[in-house]
This record gives C-alpha cells, structure tokens and sequence, in this order.
C-alpha cells in the first residue's frame, strides 16, 4: 500500500493557498505517494479517516479552528501521522490556539518592510532536508517569528535594521523540524505566495520537508 498524504487548504487568499497546493500535490504524488485535498478542516475530526494518512500538510491562515477539529489534528500527529507546511499557512494559522502553536514549534508575528529582499543561511548542511544547498535570496516577506528553543534550526535569516532598528542582527530560524508525541513535525517560513517557490531552493525545501515528514 503506498503512503497517504493529505493537503488541507483554506483561510486568507492572499496567500494563495490553492495555487502552492497545485505545486505540491503533484510532486508528492509523483514521490509515489497518494495525495488527498480538502478545503474544510472538518476533516479533522474524522479519527478513523486521519489514523490512514502518513502526513498532513496545512495551508489555512488568520483563521479559526474548533477545539473538536484541534483534538483531531494534534492526536493524529501525536499518534504518528507528520505535519509539515510553510509561511502563515501553518504559523499563522490559529492565533487563539496555543496548544496547536505549541506543535508547531513557533508562531509568526511581523514582518518587518513587508515584501524586501533577504538571505536565507543554510546552517545543517548535512540534514537531509537542506543537504546539498547553498544560502540564496528571497525577494518576501522575511518572518519574525517566537519560537521554540527546542526546535532542530536548518537554516535562519538575520535582520538588518532598515525598518526596526532594535532587531538589527536578530538571526531568525527559517527552517525546523521536531517531534510532537509520535509524529514528525517539518516547518519553513519560506513561501508568502506561488510565485515565491520559483525560488529553486525555497520549493526543493518544501518538497523534502513533506517528504521527511512522513510516517
């Protein structure tokens, strides 16, 4: 039986949730892997249909999520099932939901100059996620996150003083990965809109990350 992944997507279309599917569900199901999409995170909730998925990836921001459809995501990662995701659609998900936060191991909280040009430093240059890779540049959002000490850190940012002059040298993770129970949990602040994984790096990121994920 090949692997299960699921894609749920919805929230702020400013982030063009649909369009970053459409470049990942093809990849992964070309991994060899089955991919499922959903748009409602009622899915959640159903406990027999979650235990069969190996990762879930999320694309929802600035949205809300009820405590059945919460208990129903965090058990199926505690239980085994990955998470693995990028930019607001999973650190900007559920700003009320700490124990969801808590998961995923940090939550946005600015971005300083909105879209700019930025480096992203490459610091695991063995982890099979970023193996083989070279800093390189975004022209986006570069995320100021809180984040969690106990995070695997892959690759970070450094802000300048530009726009906030008190985070002047401030290195910030953009890539982690951790654990949540049984689960494996993979995390990019990468990927604002479609258009930022033209980036050869930021996509192959994305794409190693959800395949590490897996169960």
């Amino acid at each position: 039986m090949p692997k299960k992944s699921l894609f749920v997507w919805g929230g702020w279309s400013g982030h063009e949730p649909e369009q970053c599917v459409n470049i990942f569900a093809p990849l992964i199901r070309a991994a060899g892997y089955d991919v499922d999409v959903e748009t409602s995170l009622d899915v959640y909730t159903d406990a027999a249909r979650m235990a069969t998925y190996d990762v879930i990836t999320q694309v929802y921001t600035m949205s809300t999520i009820s405590k059945e459809q919460e208990k129903g995501l965090l058990d199926a990662v505690r239980g085994g099932a990955g998470f693995a995701g990028w930019h607001g659609g999973m650190a900007d998900a559920f700003r009320n939901n700490t124990e969801y936060q808590f998961m995923v191991g940090g939550q946005w909280v600015a971005h300083p100059g909105n879209i700019i040009d930025y480096t992203v430093q490459i610091t695991d240059h063995d982890d099979p996620i970023t193996a083989g890779l070279n800093d390189f540049a975004m022209h986006s959002e570069q995320y100021y996150m809180h984040t969690d000490p106990g995070n695997e850190v892959l690759a970070t940012t450094t802000f300048g003083a530009k726009y906030c002059d008190w985070i002047d040298g401030t290195v910030m993770p953009v890539v982690w990965k951790r654990r949540w129970g049984a689960g494996k949990v993979f995390y990019t602040s990468l990927g604002h809109v479609a258009k930022d994984f033209d980036v050869p790096e930021a996509k192959e990121i994305v794409r190693r990350g959800i395949l590490w994920a897996m169960r």
